[in-house]
């Protein structure tokens, strides 16, 4: 399976000052900043604090077709930044009055900088090929914060009495990094670093871009199917998941929603270890992840502060043209893969009643356990 690029990042503040006249750094001291990227497949970044292997429970695969479709499963390498430089003058942990937009197209960015504390904001800009985003960037609210939201769209909710009636699309791939009071001196004591090339002291300060959208892989393992499910209809839910996130802290909002996305049907793959060929729903679902928690930095599932339950719902066809949707509670391993991850129920086939009319039942599955709970609703 093609591994993926994950936008881990790492920013460099240069420093730039002339040697002559020593011990002198003017106002319009020019910083230099470089932003080069670190090539971070999925398997390092879904590490949790027990073993995961999320290839061996990855069913489903990810063939040329759903490259076409879907594109890659996993992140991409972004190369255009949105930056925010905030002055703070010459106290540390000032709000921020007044904020600098800068555009940076690859890796070098170079601006006039006067002595002082500075906070940094930057982010990956959005690319699609139509032009057309779900991504919303708000940054009229405050000029503390800048927030993300993802935006309603057509599909309505399949299933229960949500709050929104119609689901919402999918946040592209966003990758943000925060830095607080770097201090720009005046002191050539604090520039560690020299060029003897160019002739020039360079202060190098860290800052690491962290992901704030999450990748679900979802999977429906159908056992025994013999062609009793023949298709689905390419459409799926995943509910409780959060509506925006805040760049600078990557803490996802309060505001719980149901994200729409797409899925496909396919027959005969093989589970890995058993050797058992099942036919399988799958698709990929990226999301801000779980309402109010910084996922990239949460290190233990005992960690996360949940508050809602997940349900993902599927709409099978079955052999005698009827169509039912099918809803899983998968609360426990969204909250377990609080990051993102492979997100799997199995289904013995043999225990679901055919439908004799479209939409005609609901069905509640725990993960591996068939019979546990059925039960009937009205869709």
């Amino acid at each position: 399976m093609k591994k993926a690029l994950l936008s881990l990042l790492s920013l460099l503040l240069l420093l730039a000052c002339e040697r002559q006249p020593p011990l002198h750094l003017h106002r319009g001291t020019h910083v230099e900043v470089a932003l080069p990227t670190v090539e971070l497949d999925l398997t390092v970044y879904w590490t949790y604090e027990v073993g995961y292997d999320w290839e061996a429970e990855w069913t489903y695969g990810w063939d040329v077709t759903d490259l076409e479709l879907f594109g890659d499963i996993g992140y991409h390498e972004p190369s255009l930044f949105d930056l925010r430089r905030y002055y703070l003058g010459d106290q540390a942990g000032g709000r921020h009055t007044t904020v600098e937009e800068y555009e940076i197209n690859g890796k070098v960015f170079r601006a006039e900088y006067a002595v002082g504390y500075y906070d940094f904001l930057v982010w990956n800009k959005v690319l699609t090929s139509d032009g057309v985003q779900s991504l919303i960037i708000d940054e009229e609210t405050t000029l503390d914060s800048v927030m993300a939201f993802t935006n309603m769209g057509m599909s309505r909710v399949r299933y229960q009495e949500p709050t929104y009636t119609r689901a919402f699309n999918q946040p592209e791939e966003l990758f943000a990094g925060y830095g607080k009071n770097f201090y720009i001196s005046n002191n050539l004591e604090d520039y560690d670093h020299y060029d003897p090339e160019t002739n020039v002291y360079y202060k190098k300060i860290d800052m690491t871009l962290h992901p704030v959208t999450y990748i679900y892989l979802t999977q429906v393992r159908l056992h025994n199917n013999r062609g009793r499910i023949n298709g689905i209809d390419g459409e799926s839910n995943l509910s409780g998941m959060a509506r925006s996130v805040t760049l600078n802290s990557g803490v996802a909002g309060k505001e719980a929603i149901t994200v729409h996305y797409n899925t496909r049907f396919k027959r005969d793959c093989v589970i890995q270890g058993t050797g058992e060929k099942v036919d399988v729903a799958g698709g990929r679902c990226l999301t801000f992840g779980i309402p109010n928690q910084n996922s990239s930095r949460t290190t233990r599932a005992e960690d996360v502060n949940d508050r809602v339950r997940h349900y993902m719902d599927v709409n099978f066809i079955f052999s005698n043209g009827m169509d039912s949707t099918i809803v899983f509670d998968v609360t426990d391993q969204v909250r377990k893969r609080y990051k993102g991850g492979v997100i799997t129920v199995d289904i013995n086939v043999d225990t679901l009643r055919i439908p004799t009319r479209p939409g005609g039942s609901g069905f509640d599955a725990v993960v591996k356990d068939f019979d546990e709970e059925e039960y009937e609703f009205e869709m």
